[in-house]
């Protein structure tokens, strides 16, 4: 399908062609109904011919890390997809914005909620919009999990069980495990989605937590968190037992009510959800 601006659909230029946007954001922008892929921001020439070949993208289109701010004057682009590592997203989340094009940043938002906080003033002094990517705030089976938690199906929730994690393979360059570059590790990573799937099946925010660490691999992890065990006491009383890993397959989001329990034995990844 040819790139060329469609009607009522909204051009989406992705900024960073990593893993994620290569798998899961390319592709599924071919699928969608409102916005389209109008455009690429990589700082790897070659990935420009690839993505071009690959999408159709025209060459007026594509830009690199340099030259970004010229795309202020590029009418097919209307939101910026901020996919990079961590440290980048608040420099060109201001830049889009500034560049006068709302904005999706992926999780984490920020190093910091100093930088957040930048973030979202100059998303508000341009009057673009900002979104966080976390998708599963939209996916079927975790906003069940929200229906049946929230409106109390079954009763109060007394209890929830949540953890995510996978076992961290054996490369030591990547920039997840630099402090400096991920901001931190494996809760950062992939610990909020428990973390979320505690607060949005309660529907409340905790007001006690309380957590421990553990790393046994201090080899690969000797500057961001391995493993953290952490407890989330909400107003309501429902207590809230998680885990966060980088060294363990850990995949499910639990409760228990008064009057019943509910749970996803698969709650977070992008496909074969379960529960």
């Amino acid at each position: 399908m040819p790139v060329n601006k469609q009607k009522k659909k909204l051009g989406i230029a992705l900024v960073g062609l990593g893993g994620y946007s290569n798998g899961q954001l390319g592709p599924a922008l071919q699928q969608t109904t409102d916005c389209y892929l109008a455009g690429i921001v990589t700082g790897t020439p070659a990935k420009e011919k690839q993505w071009a070949s690959r999408y159709n993208i025209p060459e007026k289109n594509i830009y690199n890390y340099e030259n970004f701010d010229a795309i202020a004057k590029n009418p097919d682009i209307d939101i910026v997809y901020v996919v990079l590592p961590v440290f980048m997203h608040k420099e060109f989340t201001i830049r889009a914005a500034q560049a006068g094009k709302h904005v999706i940043c992926e999780k984490p938002m920020a190093m910091n909620v100093r930088e957040c906080e930048e973030m979202i003033t100059a998303c508000k002094q341009a009057d673009k919009l900002l979104s966080i990517g976390y998708r599963l705030h939209f996916e079927p089976f975790n906003m069940e999990m929200m229906r049946l938690g929230q409106q109390k199906i079954f009763g109060d929730i007394q209890q929830i069980e949540c953890a995510n994690g996978y076992t961290w393979g054996n490369n030591k360059s990547s920039w997840r495990l630099k402090k400096d570059l991920a901001g931190g590790g494996g809760l950062m990573d992939m610990g909020i989605y428990a973390i979320q799937g505690a607060r949005y099946t309660s529907g409340e925010e905790p007001v006690f937590v309380m957590a421990k660490q553990e790393t046994t691999r201090p080899d690969l992890f000797s500057e961001v968190d391995e493993t953290i065990y952490f407890e989330l006491t909400f107003p309501g009383g429902a207590v809230a037992k998680g885990i966060s890993s980088y060294n363990m397959n850990l995949n499910y989001l639990k409760a228990k009510a008064e009057n019943g329990w509910f749970q996803l034995t698969s709650a977070y990844r992008y496909g074969g959800m379960a529960g």
